[in-house]
């Protein structure tokens, strides 16, 4: 997978091309010619890394299947240390932009930071920053439509109703930039644990989001 070639496509917001690009790489997954695991993410979807290259990477993003649980204890409004841009591959997702003030008089959230671990654990850590937040604007996408959030921009998404969905996620990291969470202005640090799908319940959860591709939206 040539992520210049993706980066390209979704600025020309050809995003057929980058349908297909996911569908190659789901198949490779189902008929055993790639190899890789799926990760339980606590935010409520499973990942699928298909690519990692430096600052670089791509995943599938699928939502709505027994191992996309979200973790209770999750932050849901977050930012992220990397620009993304999302393409829906089936289903829809709702992505409400959130505003933080940080001069409030009264605040209503702290910032933690989130520290990820190659082992698959989260730490999130507060810090002194204090924050008022509102919610901003809404944007719902669907089938073959596509969205960008930059670095910084904090943020939730939703399944709507938890339908199924799927998404291809292309995402480059920006240097000095910290992943971050909002969460209550007394709440402790804790972690997270980022689980690991087998390769059976990998190829599963690739398999039904090939198939839901392939199926016309209701």
């Amino acid at each position: 997978m040539d992520y210049p070639a993706l980066e390209r496509a979704a600025r020309r917001h050809a995003t057929a091309e980058l349908i297909r690009h996911a569908v190659a790489e789901l198949d490779r997954i189902v008929s055993g010619r790639r190899t890789l695991h799926a990760v339980r993410h606590p935010l409520g979807f499973v990942c699928l890394p298909v690519l990692r290259d430096g600052p670089d990477g791509v995943c599938v993003h699928v939502f709505g299947t027994p191992e996309s649980e979200p973790d209770a204890s999750a932050p849901q409004v977050h930012c992220h240390s990397w620009d993304l841009t999302s393409t829906v591959l089936y289903g829809r997702l709702d992505n409400r932009r959130v505003h933080v003030d940080d001069h409030a008089a009264d605040p209503t959230h702290r910032v933690f930071e989130v520290l990820s671990d190659p082992t698959g654990v989260d730490e999130l850590r507060p810090t002194g920053r204090l924050v008022r937040c509102q919610p901003g604007v809404r944007e719902t996408s669907m089938r073959g439509q596509s969205y960008a959030l930059p670095a910084g921009e904090f943020h939730t998404s939703v399944v709507p109703d938890g339908r199924p969905a799927a998404t291809l996620v292309l995402g480059r990291t920006l240097p000095g930039r910290v992943d971050l969470s909002l969460g209550p202005p007394s709440a402790p640090g804790h972690r997270m644990v980022r689980r690991t799908c087998d390769a059976t319940q990998t190829a599963r959860i690739a398999r039904a989001a090939l198939r839901r591709i392939h199926e016309p939206e209701p």
